[in-house]
């Protein structure tokens, strides 16, 4: 359950982050409370995660997913441009968590 929730947290964050952009400086009403609403969601499951997961890998997870799946969706609705450098930047990040999570005894409160 708690690596449920923290995935609802980091989906939580990249709508909200992709909502933030939308909202061009919260100027906009719609997009505002939704990134506004999606954080909240986020930091509450986050919260929730950090019962049982230790802060550092869980930080480490959120913010190294958070990364590509932004960048993704930046690619795929908001007419980002990913060059090889990029890929291959987000490629280490991925490898990076899943050594985390596959080896790392840390990973086990």
């Amino acid at each position: 359950m708690n690596y449920v929730l923290l995935s609802v947290a980091i989906i939580c964050e990249v709508i909200g982050t992709s909502f933030m952009r939308q909202s061009e400086g919260f100027t906009r009403l719609i997009p505002s409370v939704v990134t506004a609403l999606a954080y909240i969601a986020a930091f509450y499951c986050l919260s929730l995660t950090l019962k049982t997961i230790p802060t550092g890998i869980a930080y480490a997870i959120w913010s190294g997913t958070g990364i590509v799946l932004i960048a993704a969706v930046g690619w795929a609705f908001q007419g980002q441009k990913l060059d090889a450098p990029a890929v291959l930047g987000m490629t280490l990040i991925v490898a990076g968590v899943l050594v985390i999570n596959m080896f790392s005894k840390a990973a086990v409160h």
